[in-house]
């Protein structure tokens, strides 16, 4: 039930005349026209099946064998490269909060191949100092697409982030790690419980492998994270 009221919302719009957000072609009714939506970047299936690098044998990376990150599995279907990377950009610091719904659809898209049943769906926080300069959490209202197609709990408030950590895309790989040490804490308890986690962007995945160690350290069973793209290029 709550799948279709988030399909009438999002995909239907009665109320307004939709157009494409790429090419600007009106009466889509997805957010993208279909041709752009098959322009979009698609991460290629042989890849590390934990942190979803490209590579060419699709077994586990280095990185993921010598320091495997806390979460369990990373479900992405795009690289961040053009146009997606733009559409982000523009969600993300335009506060182009109507493009929520199109967004959010392309990552609920990939719900049916969860690995393990969601009870909870948990976007990953920002400080409060971003969020007050950025107006919103991006991360937010993709996790409220991802729970209302998983027909999962929307935890919006359960985890927080403890400092504001410096902007990640500046940092190296082994910076990054260092950056999210112990970043975010948990409110309560979360025992036996299967928990999704949703950002916007992975690249090196520290960031989700910070926020799923707070989660696992209050009793998660299993910790799966959900983006909308991958970025796969960073020094080591």
């Amino acid at each position: 039930m709550l799948s279709n009221l988030f399909d009438r919302l999002v995909d239907n719009r009665l109320f307004f005349n939709q157009s494409c957000l790429l090419c600007g072609v009106p009466g889509t009714r997805h957010g993208l026209c279909p041709g752009c939506r098959a322009s979009l970047p698609r991460l290629p299936a042989e890849r590390c099946p934990h942190c979803a690098e490209p590579l060419a044998t699709g077994r586990l990376c280095g990185a993921c064998q010598h320091h495997p990150p806390a979460f369990d599995a990373l479900h992405v279907s795009y690289r961040f490269d053009y146009p997606l990377d733009g559409l982000i950009h523009a969600f993300k610091y335009g506060k182009r909060l109507e493009m929520a719904g199109a967004l959010g659809r392309l990552l609920a898209h990939e719900a049916p191949i969860a690995t393990s049943p969601i009870d909870l769906v948990v976007p990953v926080p920002l400080a409060k100092e971003r969020l007050a300069a950025r107006g919103f959490n991006q991360s937010h209202e993709l996790a409220k697409a991802l729970a209302a197609t998983m027909q999962a709990r929307f935890a919006a408030d359960l985890c927080w982030r403890k400092y504001n950590t410096r902007v990640q895309a500046t940092l190296e790989r082994a910076e990054r790690h260092r950056n999210m040490n112990d970043a975010f804490g948990v409110k309560r308890r979360l025992d036996g419980l299967c928990i999704a986690i949703v950002d916007d962007v992975a690249t090196s995945g520290a960031t989700l492998s910070s926020l799923a160690s707070a989660l696992k350290n209050q009793g998660a069973k299993r910790v799966e994270a959900w983006v909308l793209a991958r970025a796969t290029s960073l020094k080591t």
